[in-house]
Order: C-alpha cells, then structure tokens, then sequence
C-alpha cells in the first residue's frame, strides 16, 4: 500500500537520489493537481510518471490515478502539497 503524505503550507518534498522511486502531486495556481513522479521498472529501467490533464481536476481523481501507478512502480509514498505556495 502506498503512503500518503500530505505536506504543510510551504512545505518542500523531501530532496531524492536519482535512482529512488518518488512522486508528488501539488496543486496549482489555476486549481488543479499535477502529478509527476520517476520510478524503475523492474529490469532497471527509468519510467517517468506525469498526470493526464482528466485528473488534474481534483485532488481525488488526481490522488486516485497516482496510487494506481505508484502501485504498480513500487512507489512507497506520495507527497502532496494541496495548497498553493
């Protein structure tokens, strides 16, 4: 089960090395939730996670279709910042 992370006003994601899994969802200044995220498939090979703009509409859809793929990468947590910085 993935975790998620909800992260305070003004709060950055943790800094992570280039080879560990990771992916954000943030809200934006036009009220929608981008998500972006990096991973390894499991013969080594970088794959690279961007939200599709159907799920960007809220946070729940846009949490929904993270976990889905952070499931399916191995992606241990979710960072979420809801608000805008």
């Amino acid at each position: 089960m993935v975790q998620i992370v909800y992260l305070k006003a003004g709060e950055s994601t943790p800094d992570v090395r280039d080879y560990e899994r990771w992916l954000t969802v943030e809200a934006t200044s036009d009220g929608l939730f981008y998500g972006v995220g990096a991973s390894l498939k499991p013969t080594g090979e970088w794959v690279g996670y961007s939200s599709l703009p159907e799920d960007d509409e809220d946070l729940e859809r846009a949490l929904k279709a993270a976990q889905v793929w952070a499931e399916h990468y191995n992606v241990p947590t979710i960072w979420v910042q809801a608000s805008v910085n």
